[in-house]
């Protein structure tokens, strides 16, 4: 339930300069109201001098770092950033995490939760491990907190992070096609929002009931407001306005290939897909002879599979690049908790791949004799392949 906001900030107050702090984030803007950096993050340290309060703040271009003494310099540096018309708030000391949101209206939105894992040394060293999303954070009540899930939700974070850029700020506008439960959806706007975004989020799963649990999910964690789902396939699902960020994690098989064809149409500035079940292009390899002198790669079932999940992953790549992305596959997550454990990662330039990288798609699926699917929903009705134009897309926030 919001909360006054006075008070709120008060408690964070009391939280920053308790001597247990172990880190604190302020990001983001109320509405209406800018502040005069773009993050603020403060956390203790250890120095020859004594203990430090360690405040890092940034303008968006560089960053600027300061330690300050306990007592009344402390207290003045404290004052003055929360004097700041930051829009989240994210304490974390050795007994509580507190995540405070500014909502529209003014009012606090706050959410509090006990420690899960002891405070790291202020000197860094036998520091625990660093999650993105805070283990006791309380969304993982809601979604569940088993190491495994908390494992993959960091690893999919790790690689937002890597693909959006540091100095991002403004609105930014998510869908995730194929959300299913959508315990990454919520941990994605979580995530998104303790960066200081203002964040609106659409989930999007073909099953009705789906949508009614994860609403009722939103509504109790307080985000109803900024996060809904719609019920509907990933090509048809209705959706505005269009997007900056398009999720679409462990679609399987060519529902991958249906949701990179919906983003690049939507002119998404960034995209991650995690595929799955790649029995496309498998299929079309078991119907024909492979080219030589590669029948060794197909004559064996498993092989044939494996390759198959290769060359379809390769193919994607190459047709986003075509249409104006920066694209690259990587690593997911470790192969030891999923074999299902690449992702495609791509950014929008809105310059096409050139024309030897053209030449290499072409030679590919001439060679094998394929038709990916991808290539398929992005052909207009001439047959000729959609390219990128090189207009922007929708986002409000820079590359």
């Amino acid at each position: 339930m919001p909360e006054p906001l006075d008070a709120a900030l008060t408690e964070v107050r009391a939280l920053l300069l308790d001597p247990a702090l172990t880190r604190a984030v302020a990001a983001g803007r109320r509405r209406g109201r800018r502040p005069t950096v773009v993050r603020a993050e403060l956390r203790p340290v250890a120095l020859k001098a004594g203990p430090r309060l360690q405040i890092s703040t940034s303008d968006g271009a560089r960053p600027y770092t300061r330690n300050v003494s306990p007592g009344a310099e402390a207290d003045a540096a404290v004052d003055a950033l929360l004097a700041e018309p930051f829009g989240n708030w994210h304490v974390e000391t050795a007994g509580a995490t507190l995540q405070l949101r500014v909502t529209k209206s003014g009012e606090a939105q706050v959410h509090r939760a006990a420690a899960s894992r002891p405070a790291a040394p202020a000197d860094g060293h036998d520091r625990a491990k660093e999650y993105l999303l805070d283990p006791g954070d309380p969304i993982f009540a809601e979604i569940g907190g088993s190491a495994a899930k908390r494992r993959q939700v960091d690893a999919f974070l790790r690689a937002l992070a890597a693909t959006l850029p540091d100095d991002l700020t403004g609105r930014l506008r998510v869908v995730d096609l194929g959300c299913g439960n959508a315990y990454l959806t919520f941990a994605a706007h979580r995530y998104l929002t303790a960066r200081g975004l203002d964040v609106e989020l659409v989930g999007v799963d073909v099953r009705e009931d789906q949508r009614q649990r994860n609403s009722e999910l939103a509504e109790r964690l307080g985000w109803a407001d900024r996060v809904s789902f719609v019920a509907g396939t990933i090509a048809d699902a209705v959706v505005e306005p269009a997007p900056d960020l398009v999720l679409a994690l462990h679609a399987c098989d060519t529902a991958t290939d249906e949701a990179l064809a919906r983003a690049v149409r939507w002119n998404a500035r960034w995209i991650l897909a995690a595929p799955c079940c790649h029995h496309d292009l498998a299929a079309q390899l078991r119907a024909r002879p492979a080219p030589t002198p590669y029948e060794l790669l197909t004559r064996q079932g498993i092989l044939r599979e494996r390759f198959a999940d290769v060359l379809t992953d390769a193919l994607r790549a190459g047709l986003l690049r075509s249409h104006g992305y920066r694209a690259e596959v990587v690593e997911f997550v470790d192969s030891r908790h999923t074999p299902r454990n690449l992702l495609i990662r791509a950014r929008r330039t809105g310059t096409g791949g050139g024309d030897q990288q053209a030449a290499e798609y072409r030679q590919l699926v001439d060679q094998w004799q394929v038709t990916p699917r991808l290539a398929t929903l992005l052909a207009d009705p001439t047959g000729d392949a959609v390219r990128g134009d090189g207009a922007d897309g929708p986002a409000t926030a820079p590359h």
